[in-house]
């Protein structure tokens, strides 16, 4: 079982010209690094997901397999293992947290990798939902050190429409009477059932209710799988962190930085490493279209290839639906089996 470790990064400078103060990245580790330091696997943590979330799909026998490779899993910030609002020293803490963008994040996990673990090129980024957005960070940002590049029911930069649905959840929160502007004395619970709720019908797909998929979950009704799944899983998490993060999803683009100057287009050829893009068919946050123009603008070997499910967004939560699992097993699988574009 891997341990949560921490790599402290002194004060950082952030995209938005913000100072994180005292920046601690927090991650795990599975497997060793093999003595070409190539063999190194990064899996960049999603929404409201934690670095332990990829257990499921990492194991002997699997693609992911620490028997063969050295997997990372870094903690984004603001998920409450790494630097968040709630784990801030005053008075940076809560709502004075300092904005985030995913070009901080990969910064922060680049020194991780080479300063702290020593590893020189990266045989896979991959990563779900806001995961899959800083693989595709990574892929733009550094694009030297990576080899291979696997984005599911994500993209590499978040849609208008989708901005739109998150003001959504974010409004809901922020109007509970006890949020307090961000200085709560005690978390904003009808705020944070109200933000799972409004995030339910979103997160998987009108099949997934019709066909009442949620049974599969141990859900019994549509009401059960909203107050259940969603409003529980919401309620596990700080308030401010969730706004964070969400801040974080609403501005994400490969392009946002100094080295594209928010050219997507360039962004995107400037990617070298073997990507395969896994859009889930039916996920409303990160639609397939949204893959497929950036498949188009890649110059380096890329493939699309839709998850054909009816769970949503939800189809790429790892070790939730066997069947989506090892449509991505095999996706994965033949991303390793082929070539470094570099070799």
């Amino acid at each position: 079982m891997s341990l949560l470790q921490h790599f402290e990064l002194g004060d950082l400078t952030l995209l938005s010209g913000e100072t994180l103060h005292g920046a601690r990245l927090a991650y795990e580790t599975h497997g060793t690094l093999a003595p070409g330091r190539d063999n190194a696997i990064v899996l960049p943590t999603f929404y409201g997901g934690r670095s332990p979330d990829y257990a499921a799909m990492i194991g002997p026998g699997r693609p992911l397999d620490p028997e063969r490779y050295f997997i990372v899993v870094p903690n984004m910030f603001g998920n409450g293992l790494s630097s968040s609002p709630s784990n801030q020293p005053a008075p940076f803490d809560g709502p004075n947290f300092p904005r985030i963008a995913h070009w901080d994040n990969i910064a922060a996990q680049h020194r991780l990798l080479t300063e702290g673990l020593g590893v020189e090129r990266i045989a896979l980024v991959a990563g779900f939902s806001m995961g899959g957005q800083q693989a595709s960070q990574w892929a733009a940002q550094v694009p030297q050190m990576v080899a291979r590049c696997a984005c599911w029911c994500g993209a590499a930069r978040t849609a208008p429409h989708t901005w739109a649905f998150l003001e959504g959840p974010k409004a809901a929160l922020c109007a509970d009477a006890a949020f307090l502007g961000g200085w709560y004395e005690r978390p904003p619970q009808r705020g944070l059932r109200a933000f799972g709720r409004v995030w339910a019908a979103w997160g998987s797909s009108a099949a997934f209710f019709r066909e009442g998929l949620y049974r599969a979950l141990g859900q019994s009704s549509p009401q059960d799988h909203v107050t259940g799944f969603w409003e529980g899983n919401f309620l596990g998490f700080d308030a401010n962190d969730l706004l964070a993060m969400l801040d974080t999803w609403q501005t994400a683009d490969i392009a946002a930085g100094p080295l594209h100057r928010g050219d997507y287009a360039a962004a995107c050829a400037a990617i070298r490493a073997r990507t395969i893009l896994l859009p889930g068919a039916t996920d409303q946050y990160f639609p397939v279209e949204d893959n497929r123009i950036q498949a188009e603008l890649m110059t380096a070997p890329v493939e699309l290839r839709p998850i054909p499910s009816d769970w949503g967004h939800i189809a790429g939560a790892p070790g939730l639906n066997p069947a989506d699992m090892a449509f991505l097993d095999a996706a994965l699988a033949d991303l390793l089996a082929a070539p470094d574009p570099a070799a």
